[in-house]
């Protein structure tokens, strides 16, 4: 079920047209998903898809960290689409299939790349206790520096923020697509 209907073309002002086409214009290359019922909110959905493309293309991770790390949060909020719309590019990244099925799971992930495994901790960590340890911080600074911690957190939020976007107003999964998880 859609709790938020998606508005037909005729039915958009001429702000929610501005920035479905922004967006549809990017690297994105479609307006779908989370951003279906956001664009009630035009202007929350046009700061939002401007953080997102911050945070998924440039950030200061190269993409086989950020796709693991948007897995990652995807599963904690049990986020069904973006779950979908993310395992390709992750495994064509490099995130390896094993790993992505491991947390698809809930099982702990082997990584052999060592930046895979600090950032699978770190976000795993803060999931589980809403803290980050001591010596998982100091890790995490040392390997990725102050901009890296901080692109984490960003990317953790924002896709938090997605992933709420499309638990609360129930966005389905494109026609085909089964459930990757049951809960």
């Amino acid at each position: 079920m859609n709790r938020m209907p998606p508005l037909t073309r005729d039915e958009r002002d001429d702000e929610q047209r501005r920035v479905v086409a922004k967006i549809e214009d990017g690297p994105r290359k479609g307006f779908y998903g989370p951003f279906v019922p956001l664009l009630y909110s035009p202007l929350l959905l046009d700061r939002i898809q401007e953080l997102g493309l911050l945070c998924r293309f440039q950030s200061s991770f190269p993409p086989k960290l950020s796709e693991l790390l948007i897995l990652i949060s995807a599963r904690y909020w049990t986020a069904q689409f973006e779950w979908s719309s993310h395992t390709q590019s992750a495994m064509a990244a490099g995130v390896p299939a094993a790993a992505i099925e491991a947390i698809r799971v809930r099982d702990t992930p082997v990584f052999d790349d060592p930046d895979q495994a600090l950032i699978y901790a770190f976000a795993h960590e803060y999931y589980a206790t809403q803290r980050v340890s001591d010596a998982t911080f100091a890790a995490a600074v040392a390997r990725f520096g102050r901009r890296g911690v901080v692109d984490l957190v960003g990317v953790m939020g924002y896709y938090a923020l997605i992933a709420m976007s499309l638990n609360i107003f129930e966005e389905p999964l494109p026609d085909g697509e089964t459930p990757p998880f049951d809960s």
